[in-house]
């Protein structure tokens, strides 16, 4: 399994920005990821400037959001619902749409519940929790 560190993590994001402004062709994950990064304008200033941004910290207790964290997350997401791992995020992603009747909505919702799903391990240690995690969705609708 591929695990990134942080900085080739935010290295791919970069590199999908400034292919596609480029008009560069993009491939597999990187059109998953120009989708995800074309959902947040807030972010295309960041991905404007690496040298600003590749090595700047996101304290959560400063109150900064980590736009890398954020659009990290939509793709691990996009990769869940394309594959339906775990078994049933699809139907409840679709349900969630439904009720919020937004696609980017009900992918944030998705991404609440990861980013609870994967602190709780940070914090307890082992590995997510599947059940843990879907009921997370099957509460926010």
């Amino acid at each position: 399994m591929f695990t990134p560190s942080r900085d080739q993590a935010r290295r791919f994001l970069f590199e999908v920005w400034r292919r596609y402004r480029g008009e560069q062709p993009l491939a597999g994950l990187e059109r998953t990821a120009l989708e995800v990064i074309l959902l947040h304008p807030e972010y295309h200033p960041i991905l404007e400037a690496p040298e600003h941004h590749l090595e700047r910290d996101y304290a959560p207790e400063a109150g900064a959001l980590n736009p890398f964290l954020h659009l990290s997350l939509h793709l691990a997401v996009a990769e869940q619902l394309s594959i339906d791992q775990p078994a049933g995020i699809r139907a409840e992603y679709q349900r969630i749409e439904r009720r919020l009747r937004s696609e980017h909505d009900a992918l944030h919702a998705l991404l609440e519940c990861l980013g609870e799903t994967l602190w709780q391990v940070q914090r307890l240690g082992g590995v997510p929790d599947e059940r843990v995690y879907l009921e997370c969705l099957r509460r926010r609708g």
